[in-house]
This record gives C-alpha cells, sequence and structure tokens, in this order.
C-alpha cells in the first residue's frame, strides 16, 4: 500500500472531506511523526503500536563480498512494535 492508496481511503472513510484535504491530512500526520521522530522521542499510538528509536554501538563486520573485516559504524535504527489490538486483528 502506498501513500496514495491511504490518502484515497482516508478520503472514502471520512465524509465531508475532499481528496485534496485527505491528502494534506495525511502528509501532515506523516510530517508531525518524522519531526518528533528526528528529535529523538519515540511515538505510542494507543491500539496500533510504538515506533521506539534505538542506538545501536558500532560493532565489527564482515564484507560478504570480499570477506575482508570492517566496523560497522554507530547508528540510530526506528523500530515498530505492534500493540496487542493490531496483533490479534492480524492474526484473526
Amino acid at each position: 500500500m502506498t501513500k496514495a492508496d491511504v490518502i484515497e481511503k482516508v478520503y472514502e472513510n471520512v465524509t465531508g472531506l475532499s481528496k485534496k484535504e485527505a491528502g494534506q491530512m495525511v502528509e501532515s500526520v506523516l510530517i508531525t511523526m518524522k519531526d518528533i521522530l528526528s528529535e529523538g522521542e519515540n511515538i505510542k499510538i494507543s491500539g496500533f503500536g510504538n515506533f521506539i528509536l534505538r542506538d545501536k554501538k558500532s560493532r565489527p563486520g564482515r564484507n560478504p563480498k570480499t570477506g575482508d573485516g570492517i566496523t560497522i559504524s554507530a547508528r540510530r535504527v526506528l523500530t515498530f512494535r505492534p500493540s496487542q489490538v493490531l496483533k490479534e486483528k492480524i492474526n484473526k
């Protein structure tokens, strides 16, 4: 599913909303989420799940093509943990 598909679903499900307004709404939510995550905060959406930022330390690794040892740099990763409600809905 793409962002355009999400916009279409919002447009279909919310009465009195134009397609342009639905697009602006979805875009606004995504921008807000990006801003919050870029500030280092986690996001918890009840009934949906948690977006959690984690810091990973640098670690030794291996280039699979050459077999040479390399150092994988430290970085921040985003993980998603679905809520119990979402897990139950998916596994019906």
